[in-house]
């Protein structure tokens, strides 16, 4: 069995993720306050929904997963068509599997984010504050791999995701049976920093093109509003929180992936464009 060499980018990958495993395992407990019970600004009831504003903001997240998901389903039928048409031995595969299948991760963690948020926001609480993380772990990951396929290699994307989902999943349960949110913060603003950091990259061959430096400004301004909470409600007269803000933009990180997939086209064996958005 040969081993295939590792490039410089993909060298440098391996080495901050175990940097990152190393520290969450033997780096010091960071106990929070109780965050579970956060005193959100907005608690406003809307037709017997508890804390209506900051459930129903969650509704972009779906909306977009759901959108990116149909994207990706047509992206797959316009393959499928094309190497049906194609008698014989089938022409290479032409679309970037790999960032597909990270996309597919990242969409669906979107729409499981829209429904572990909104479950905790309900009426917030440990246990729902997990399902809430358990979600965004999977978009995470999902998004990570997309930028790893586009900045170090195809072949990292894939086992990057999968490492990122394991590590989101056990930083969520850690959480909650101790406390200790530092596993949770390596896994969030760690892997937001090496999105930046990608996103200073230049694209490697055969990459799908996302513009990653929008996907982290919306990350950012959503943090951003996420800390203004309180601030924000009272400036707009209690028209709208910051948190429910944070949602609203949160969403909007997705967009520049979806834009990415709408560039992508098939060609046939004459050399034309297959229309698969």
């Amino acid at each position: 069995m040969v081993v295939p060499s590792l490039s410089p980018r993909e060298r440098g990958l391996l080495i901050l993720f175990a940097l990152l495993w190393v520290t969450a395992i033997i780096g010091p407990a960071l106990p929070t306050p109780e965050m579970a019970a956060a005193a959100f600004a907005d608690n406003r009831a809307w037709h017997g929904l508890p804390n209506s504003m900051d459930v129903l903001s969650n509704l972009p997240f779906a909306a977009i997963g759901i959108w990116g998901l149909l994207r990706l389903r047509r992206l797959d039928r316009a393959h499928k068509d094309a190497q049906d048409a194609v008698p014989g031995p089938q022409p290479p595969n032409q679309l970037p599997d790999n960032a597909l299948d990270c996309a597919w991760m990242f969409f669906a963690g979107l729409v499981l984010t829209a429904a572990g948020s909104a479950f905790y926001h309900v009426q917030p609480d440990g246990l729902r504050l997990a399902a809430d993380r358990a979600g965004m772990a999977v978009a995470f990951a999902g998004i990570l791999g997309v930028a790893v396929c586009d900045r170090v290699s195809a072949r990292a994307g894939w086992p990057a995701a999968w490492f990122t989902l394991a590590g989101g999943l056990l930083a969520v349960g850690v959480h909650h049976e101790t406390g200790d949110v530092l596993p949770w913060a390596l896994v969030q603003y760690g892997g937001m920093a090496l999105v930046l950091t990608l996103a200073l990259a230049k694209p490697v061959s055969g990459a799908i093109g996302v513009k990653l430096g929008w996907v982290i400004f919306f990350y950012g301004l959503a943090k951003l509003f996420e800390l203004s909470d309180h601030a924000i409600y009272e400036v707009t007269q209690q028209l709208i929180s910051g948190h429910t803000l944070k949602h609203l933009t949160a969403a909007l990180a997705a967009l520049p992936v979806l834009h990415a997939l709408g560039r992508q086209t098939l060609r046939n064996p004459g050399g034309e464009a297959i229309v698969t958005s």
